[in-house]
């Protein structure tokens, strides 16, 4: 599993990290805001969030995380007692709260809580399957390796399984906001579509797609 951690103290990163990757868990972590926000959409599954960091503050970053994802979890971590930005912090979608000082023991219970993925592989069907973490595609027994945006594609279709997705929020998460044409996203899914042969993906006419599986 993959968990983003922005922690602008460095030596309590340093702490929480060494924990984490003990445990098994992949993690990218920040001491900036800003850096922290740039990462978001790479294929996380979990976020740690402290409030009070460089740039960009947690808060806000927090909000940015819940235009892409709905369902990933998020801890906020903070030394704040003020009730507002607590408030606030669930206001906007964090899922738990974990007030500082803390001991580690307390933060990787929170994980294993809300974070936990039991299967980094998502089996679609017999003949295939998708690796979360190596961001491959298994189709009878040959690995393919996803490019950047198709694997980001694929990770928003895994958040919306069974559900439309909509032309715009494949430009939003796919291309991180930048523009995208029509023809550049039909051309992105005819891509995907090859890889996986099977017609999982399928057209919304004048919406967008739907990721089918059973």
């Amino acid at each position: 599993m993959k968990i983003l951690l922005l922690e602008d103290n460095e030596k309590l990163n340093n702490t929480i990290v060494k924990r984490l990757k003990i445990k098994g868990y992949e993690l990218d972590a920040f001491v900036d805001g800003q850096e922290a926000l740039d990462a978001i959409t790479d294929g996380y599954s979990c976020f740690i969030l402290d409030i009070n960091v460089p740039n960009v503050d947690g808060i806000k970053i927090l909000k940015k995380i819940r235009e892409y994802y709905t369902e990933v979890p998020v801890l906020i971590i903070s030394a704040t007692v003020e009730l507002d930005i607590i408030k606030e912090s669930y206001d906007f979608g964090c899922n738990d709260y974990l007030k500082k000082p803390f001991f580690i023991d307390e933060l990787e219970i929170k994980i294993e809580k809300l974070c936990k993925i039991s299967d980094d592989k998502i089996i679609f069907d017999e003949n295939c399957s998708f690796n979360y973490k190596e961001a491959t595609v298994c189709i009878d027994g040959e690995d393919f390796r996803l490019t950047k945006k198709e694997r980001l594609l694929m990770n928003l279709f895994l958040t919306k399984k069974n559900q439309v997705v909509s032309y715009e929020a494949i430009e939003n998460y796919v291309w991180e906001g930048a523009y995208a044409s029509l023809e550049s996203i039909r051309s992105l899914i005819r891509r995907l579509r090859k890889i996986l042969k099977n017609d999982y993906i399928q057209t919304v006419v004048d919406t967008g797609y739907i990721f089918k599986t059973p």
